[in-house]
C-alpha cells in the first residue's frame, strides 16, 4: 500500500521502514509473539502478569528511549521496539481481563475509543497520519501510542471473537485475514485511500496474530494445534531475528527522503 507523498522544503529522514511485503511478515510475526511470549513469561516460567508487565515495560522503556535517540530507522532497534510493544499490550488487556475483571466486550470498546481518539489528536495536530511523515519526535510519538493501543485493542478483540463468542482460534484466524485480504483488494482495485488503507490493515494485524499464536499455542483441547507456546516464540523470534539481519544488510525497506520530500496523508 503505497502512501502519497507531496514537496515540502523541509530535510528530513524517515523513522519507519518502508511498508513491502516483508514489513507485512515480520509485523504478523510480531504479533503472534505478543500474545504466545506474554504467555509464556506469564504462565510456564510462573512469574505472574504483575511482575511481567513490570520487566518487560521496563525493556520496552529502555528500547523506546534508544528509538527516540536514533536520527534514522535501525531496523534490529525499531522491530524490537515492535515485539515489546506487542507484548506489553498484550499484557495490558490481559492485566485488565484478569486482575480487574474488566470483560474482553468492554477492553475491546474502550481500546477502539482511546485508538480513535489518538488518531482524532494527531491528525488536528500534524494534518497528516502517513507513516512518511513520522519525521518529528512529536510525530513519532502519537505512532508509538497508536501502535501500543492497537496490540491492546487487538488482544481484546482476537479474544473476544476466538474465545468468548466461542468461534475458535482457527475461525477467528480465518476471519481476521480476510478482513485483511478485502482491505488490501479495495486499495488496489476501488483505490481506497492509502493511509486508511494501511492503518486499517496494520490494526488488523494484531487480532490475526493473537488468533494464530492462540491456534499454534494453545492444546487441543482449548482448540489449538498444540504446538506449544515454547515452540512457537522460539520458532517466529528466530524469523523475526533473520528477517531483520536481512534488513540491515539490504536496507531495502529504508525511506531516504530527499531534501525537499515528505508525506502527507
Amino acid at each position: 500500500m503505497d502512501l502519497p507523498r507531496v514537496k515540502t522544503p523541509l530535510s528530513m529522514v524517515s523513522k519507519v521502514p518502508e511498508v513491502t511485503a516483508v514489513f507485512w511478515v515480520i509485523k504478523v510475526l510480531c504479533t503472534t509473539v505478543g500474545e504466545t511470549f506474554a504467555d509464556l513469561l506469564n504462565d510456564k516460567l510462573g512469574l505472574g502478569l504483575t511482575m511481567t508487565t513490570y520487566i518487560m515495560t521496563t525493556f520496552l522503556a529502555v528500547l523506546l528511549i534508544a528509538q527516540f535517540t536514533l536520527r534514522r530507522y535501525v531496523p534490529s532497534v525499531y522491530w524490537t521496539v515492535v515485539v515489546l510493544l506487542s507484548v506489553v499490550g498484550t499484557l495490558i488487556t490481559d492485566n485488565l481481563t484478569e486482575n480487574f475483571g474488566v470483560s474482553l466486550t468492554t477492553t475491546t470498546i474502550v481500546f477502539s475509543a482511546v485508538l480513535g481518539l489518538v488518531f482524532f489528536v494527531w491528525y488536528s495536530v500534524e494534518r497528516t497520519l502517513s507513516i512518511h511523515s513520522i519525521t518529528t519526535v512529536r510525530r513519532e510519538v502519537f505512532y508509538w501510542l497508536v501502535i501500543l493501543f492497537t496490540f491492546a485493542l487487538g488482544t481484546a478483540a482476537g479474544d473476544l471473537i476466538s474465545e468468548k463468542l466461542a468461534l475458535g482460534y482457527f475461525v477467528a484466524t480465518a476471519l481476521f485475514a480476510t478482513l485483511i485480504a478485502s482491505i488490501a483488494a479495495a486499495h488496489w482495485k476501488l483505490g481506497l485511500n492509502s493511509v486508511l488503507a494501511f492503518w486499517a490493515a496494520y490494526i488488523l494485524t494484531r487480532p490475526l496474530g493473537a488468533s494464530i499464536g492462540d491456534l499454534l499455542g494453545q492444546h487441543p483441547a482449548d482448540g489449538g494445534l498444540g504446538i506449544g507456546k515454547l515452540k512457537t516464540s522460539v520458532v517466529f523470534l528466530l524469523s523475526i531475528a533473520a528477517l531483520i539481519g536481512y534488513l540491515t544488510r539490504t536496507r531495502v525497506d529504508a525511506v531516504e527522503l530527499t531534501s525537499r520530500e515528505t508525506a502527507v496523508g
